[in-house]
């Protein structure tokens, strides 16, 4: 998972970005779960914190076990770093924000604009190939969003404008990754994201954790304002399982940003509602209706034909020239 700086990279295999970007939603969709759980008793500086320290060990141990060890901690792009961190910071604190006063699977379908915002970037920033099979089955997953949002049903919710301020955030990081690839690892990237992490949290705890700033209604505010308090052994495991997901998750999803096209592992982001849907019915007892499995039925057809179409795409390419783009 790491590359010398100034080596050449071998090429890389589609499937194997596709795959990390699918283990990485999957994984992500527990620190979603996580995140929401805690979010009613627990200021989002003091879970952010908590969850960077696990994951900053996390990395700092794969980085240790590597064949480059902790010499990938250095770094020639602080500037572009420095960047990627903070819109990695935003995305992150507006969509947490919205998931406290979202049920969790209105939020991930909210977010999952963010393929559609990848797509879209990297075609007008990066310059990639963008063919009409992704367009159509990016736009074939967005339709399954539109039918779970529902949005002739009622007034859409003011916190779904902050998922889709993150949403787009989420994407311009993933555009920086790209950028980034040459000479900086998934482990050079993830370190220094949870380093931003641990920054500005303990800053914002320094600020508000003790409260005085607390007492808002609204749920949103409420998250971002409250006192920091010690948590019970029960809540622990959510702690952990925020610092797990977000590490191993955040490495795979760099990986497959790092490797692969990002128009191409970006509908596979689309794992994530599923399992979104599978947490709300199991710890909050939020079970979908017709609609909603309507939804979930595009959104993961979406990113198994382009899966399908890839596998065969690659099996012509080893026979005989590239065929072209999807």
């Amino acid at each position: 998972m790491t590359a010398t700086p100034g080596a050449i990279r071998p090429v890389p295999t589609p499937l194997r970005g596709i795959f990390f970007a699918l283990g990485g939603a999957l994984v992500l969709s527990v620190n979603d779960l996580a995140i929401k759980a805690l979010s009613g008793n627990y200021a989002l500086h003091q879970v952010i914190l908590t969850r960077a320290f696990v994951g900053m060990a996390l990395v700092l141990t794969v980085m240790a076990l590597s064949q480059r060890g902790l010499r990938q901690i250095a770094t020639r792009r602080p500037r572009d770093h420095l960047i990627r961190v903070t819109i990695v910071m935003v995305s992150n604190v507006t969509y947490f924000l919205g998931l406290a006063a979202l049920p969790l699977a209105d939020a991930v379908a909210t977010a999952f604009v963010a393929p559609l915002f990848i797509t879209l970037l990297s075609a007008l920033v990066l310059k990639e190939p963008v063919g009409p099979r992704r367009w159509a089955a990016v736009a074939v997953g967005m339709v399954g969003v539109v039918v779970m949002l529902r949005p002739g049903a009622g007034v859409i919710h003011p916190a779904t404008l902050l998922v889709l301020i993150s949403a787009l955030c989420y994407a311009s990081s993933h555009m920086m990754t790209r950028r980034m690839r040459d000479s900086e690892s998934a482990m050079t990237l993830n370190f220094y994201t949870q380093l931003g992490f641990i920054f500005v949290s303990s800053t914002m705890g320094l600020v508000v954790g003790d409260g005085h700033l607390s007492g808002t209604s609204d749920p949103s505010l409420a998250f971002l304002l409250r006192q920091w308090h010690w948590p019970p052994f029960a809540d622990w495991p959510y702690f952990i399982a925020t610092g797990l997901a977000v590490g191993i998750g955040g490495l795979m999803m760099s990986q497959a940003y790092r490797t692969t096209e990002a128009a191409l592992v970006a509908p596979f982001e689309y794992a994530g509602m599923p399992m979104a849907i599978l947490w709300g019915v199991l710890f909050f007892g939020t079970w979908p209706d017709m609609t909603a499995w309507a939804g979930i039925a595009l959104i993961c057809g979406a990113g198994l034909y382009t899966l399908w179409r890839e596998t065969v795409r690659k099996q012509v390419q080893d026979v005989a020239a590239p065929s072209g783009d999807l």
